[in-house]
């Protein structure tokens, strides 16, 4: 019984993505001639017209890039920054922690005006002097695309949860041969921090190279758009072709997919550590 109603529900949740999959490969004319998943005359022409059309070759190196990035800052900056909250104790570590953790729960929608006037005021970058007018910041740049991103609260979160649990002997043994901070960090518990680093590059890689909203406040030129800018766009022509459609969020997701598969074990091994024995 447990194992019908788990079938039911995989199908279910699968069948949309079959659908995407199914369109992708059938002819534009064709797609919604047939209710069968198998298309009768696959093609691959929907794909060329989605890379062209959609301009999705360029909006995919932007958010390839993007993602690389917050990807690189916060599997260092999270990482560390939970590494010092939980074997680095200083006053007012607790209430900080809290602090910066509760900043999760503000709705996005309340940060964008900020933010947006952070990147517009940064100085000295996109014609601003130093006090960070004049000009336009980081406006329309992949730099104020990746902002937001570059360190989220909730990765400092499990980084602190999973260093929670380490051996401080460890340190301290270090510490007694004279390795520094900083060395204690990168040489001992850096590499033993691998599964917590593959699930931080997971949440940071879905984080930003799933996001909407603030990519299309920040920016507005086609030459800086992301994945998800491009697929809105090319949907808002008037002219919807459903087929290239389906087959630009197929190369979308294939990133996805790809980074999980690869990290799987590890990422599920960092989520045990780091919530469970947390």
């Amino acid at each position: 019984m447990n194992r019908a109603a788990l079938a039911t529900a995989s199908v279910l949740v699968l069948m949309p993505f079959l659908w995407m999959i199914s369109l992708a490969f059938t002819p534009e004319q064709d797609a919604f001639g047939s209710i069968g998943l198998i298309p009768a005359h696959p093609t691959l022409a929907n794909f060329a017209t989605a890379v062209t059309d959609a301009r999705l070759g360029s909006a995919m190196f932007n958010s390839a890039l993007v993602t690389a990035v917050a990807m690189v800052t916060n599997c260092l900056g999270a990482v560390a920054a939970g590494y010092a909250f939980a074997l680095l104790p200083f006053r007012g570590a607790t209430a900080l922690f809290y602090t910066l953790i509760s900043t999760a729960a503000i709705p996005v929608s309340v940060t964008l005006i900020p933010l947006f006037l952070m990147a517009k005021s940064m100085p000295l970058i996109g014609g601003n002097d130093l006090t960070g007018t004049g000009g336009t910041g980081l406006l329309d740049t992949l730099g104020g695309v990746v902002l937001p991103y570059l360190v989220l609260p909730m990765n400092i979160f499990l980084a602190r949860q999973y260093f929670s649990t380490a051996d401080p002997h460890l340190a301290e043994a270090a510490r007694m041969d004279g390795a520094g901070e900083w060395r204690v960090f990168w040489r001992i518990y850096f590499p033993l921090a691998r599964p917590l680093v593959a699930v931080i590059a997971i949440f940071s890689f879905t984080a930003v190279w799933d996001d909407f909203l603030w990519p299309l406040v920040v920016t507005s030129s086609q030459e800086t758009q992301t994945v998800q800018l491009a697929l809105a766009r090319f949907l808002s022509t008037g002219n919807v072709q459903y087929g290239p459609l389906m087959a630009g969020a197929v190369l979308v997701t294939l990133p996805v997919i790809a980074v999980f598969l690869v990290n799987q074990r590890a990422f599920i091994s960092g989520l045990t550590d780091g919530s469970v024995k947390g």
